[in-house]
C-alpha cells in the first residue's frame, strides 16, 4: 500500500492532534474512522517517532496489524509522546519543537538463516527493518536505524543488545523476521 500525500499529511496532523490531545486530557484522541477513507481505515502497523533538535525523543509502535491505521497512529503518537520508558512525559512546552515521523509497516516476513554471517549476507542496509527473537526477548530496528548505524554487523550487535542479549551472542534457536516500511514526516 502507498499512501498519497495527502493521506501522509492527514496522518501525520492526527499524530499531533492527538498528542495535544493528550496533553490536555491524559488520553489519546478518539478516532471516528468514519472520518477515514478505506485506505487509512485498513488495518497496519505503524510506529511513531518524536524528534526535538534531531534527537529521539520517544518510539512507540506495533509490529503487527491489530487496529486501523488512523487509530493505530493516534494511539502510537500518544504512547510515544507519554509512555516511552526512556523519556519523561513530553511537556507543553515540548510540543512546537516536535518533528513526527510516521512509519507504515509492511506484514514481517520470517528470514531463516544458518548463521551470523548468513543474516548479515541477507540484510540489506536501508530497506529491511529486522525484529530479532529469542525465548522471551524481542527487539526490532526501523529501517531508518540503518542511517545511524550503516554497517550490518553494528546494526545487528545493537540490536541484540536492545533485545538484552550480548553483542557477540549466537544461538540456534534466534528467530529473525524481516519488514520494509514506508515512512514520512
Amino acid at each position: 500500500m502507498s499512501l498519497t500525500e495527502d493521506q501522509r499529511q492527514r496522518l501525520l496532523a492526527l499524530a499531533r492532534q492527538s498528542i495535544s490531545h493528550g496533553l490536555q486530557t491524559g488520553r489519546p484522541l478518539t478516532v471516528e474512522l468514519s472520518d477515514y477513507p478505506g485506505e487509512l481505515s485498513a488495518h497496519r502497523a505503524t510506529f511513531v517517532t518524536l524528534e526535538r533538535a534531531g534527537q529521539l525523543r520517544g518510539c512507540i509502535g506495533m509490529l503487527e496489524a491489530r487496529r486501523p491505521l488512523a487509530e493505530d497512529v493516534a494511539e502510537n503518537a500518544f504512547a510515544a509522546a507519554f509512555r516511552d520508558p526512556r523519556f519523561p512525559p513530553l511537556r507543553d512546552s515540548e510540543l512546537a519543537g516536535l518533528d513526527l515521523h510516521i512509519s507504515v509497516l509492511a506484514p514481517a516476513e520470517p528470514l531463516p538463516v544458518a548463521s551470523e554471517a548468513d543474516l548479515l549476507q541477507q540484510l540489506r542496509p536501508g530497506v529491511d527493518g529486522l525484529i530479532l527473537q529469542e525465548g522471551g526477548r524481542r527487539a526490532t530496528f526501523l529501517p531508518a536505524v540503518w542511517d545511524d548505524l550503516p554497517e550490518p554487523a553494528r546494526f545487528l550487535n545493537h540490536l541484540k543488545q536492545k533485545a538484552g542479549l550480548p553483542a557477540a551472542y549466537w544461538s540456534d534457536s534466534l528467530r529473525f523476521f524481516r519488514y520494509t516500511t514506508e515512512s514520512f514526516g
